[in-house]
């Protein structure tokens, strides 16, 4: 089986990211870039014995999506304790919303938003009640 082990975020500032999903979401970053050859962080999301992967944050290459453009690719999503309380932190450090808040009903609360870099991103809060 070929399980996802690492992600890559592209990104034109890496300080603006590294501080946006930092503040964001508590993540913890670790400069690999004289592996990679360019300006690359390895992104540590969480407790090596909780269930998730860590990634990196990487220089962009090309251009960056364009406002409106439909996604295509990857979106990775985080899992979050409490939904509001993340999409205030998200919004307070530069994100926007790019689809508002809705109900899986019986399982979760998802959304997704526009990081600082231009890139979309979901959020999901399990939640047997929403609806």
């Amino acid at each position: 089986m070929g399980r996802l082990v690492h992600f890559e975020i592209h990104v034109d500032d890496m300080e603006r990211a590294k501080k946006f999903y930092g503040e964001v979401f508590g993540w913890s970053f670790q400069d690999w870039s004289e592996y990679a050859g360019m300006p690359y962080f390895g992104a540590v999301t969480g407790d090596e014995n909780e269930l998730g992967i860590n990634g990196a944050l990487m220089q962009r290459q090309s251009a960056p999506p364009e406002t409106n453009q439909a996604l295509n690719g990857y979106a990775c999503t985080m899992g979050v304790e409490n939904y509001d309380l993340t999409e205030t932190k998200i919004i307070e450090n530069g994100g926007q919303v790019a689809m508002p808040k809705y109900a899986l009903p019986g399982m979760a609360w998802q959304g997704y938003y526009k990081d600082t870099e231009g890139n979309i991103f979901g959020i999901h809060q399990p939640d047997v009640n929403a609806k």
